[in-house]
């Protein structure tokens, strides 16, 4: 009977949810956009109250690795981490992308369809893998800078899907009366819990004084412009 908190900030949504044995209690989400230092621990509380749990009921954490922002994962990173270490239960890192997929496969009725999570990288450049049905990768994790070309091998043989919220820009480029874009799938704390539960019952957990985020690419601060 395991009670987790998720949290998902990898993106510009803030999101956290609560699962007893793979079952979302509930949820809360924010999606004002970099509000997460300031709305993550808010969020957790109020949850809590909603459902009538505390923090000394949970058995695990469980936090989207990435890839996605620098500042909303260390947000979401450092959080998870910090309830795991002051509670002394374990903590569970599941990818974004696959978080992503999760969603889409409840969408998606072709046994062997691909699916292409995107995650926005700016300009025209997404966090992206291509995965089967079973959530196994094809093509693996990577920033790519999308072009005409870029999945044109894989769409002549294979309907695939395209999601997330680098997906809608990629559209009027990805042509292809095989490609599919499935609307309104983002980044979710709820649409990782189902995966989150299987790594809790296969102890599949993160070791607390050395995990980091999956940040894919290189933080790289800029220095702002005179007025």
């Amino acid at each position: 009977m395991a009670l987790i908190l998720g949290i998902e900030t990898a993106t510009e949504v803030c999101s956290v949810a609560l699962s007893k044995d793979g079952r979302c209690l509930a949820e809360r989400n924010n999606f004002e956009g970099n509000t997460h230092a300031a709305q993550l621990h808010v969020m957790v509380e109020k949850l809590l109250q909603e459902t009538g749990y505390t923090l000394k009921n949970l058995d695990a954490i469980a936090v989207s690795k990435g890839p996605g922002s620098y500042t909303g994962l260390r947000v979401g990173v450092s959080a998870a981490k910090g309830y795991a270490f002051a509670l002394q239960i374990p903590l569970i890192a599941i990818s974004s992308l696959d978080g992503l997929c999760e969603q889409a496969v409840k969408q998606i009725t072709e046994p062997k369809a691909l699916l292409v999570p995107m995650i926005d990288a700016r300009r025209m450049e997404v966090y992206t893998c291509v995965s089967n049905m079973e959530l196994k990768e094809i093509d693996p994790v990577s920033a790519k800078i999308i072009d005409q070309e870029t999945f044109k091998s894989l769409l002549g043989s294979n309907q695939m899907y395209f999601f997330g919220n680098g997906a809608e820009k990629c559209k009027p480029i990805i042509q292809h009366e095989n490609a599919n874009f499935l609307p309104n799938i983002v980044c979710l704390a709820s649409g990782m819990m189902p995966l989150v539960e299987i790594a809790f019952q296969n102890k599949t957990f993160e070791n607390l004084a050395y995990f980091e985020p999956f940040y894919l690419k290189d933080f790289v601060s800029t220095i702002p412009k005179k007025k």
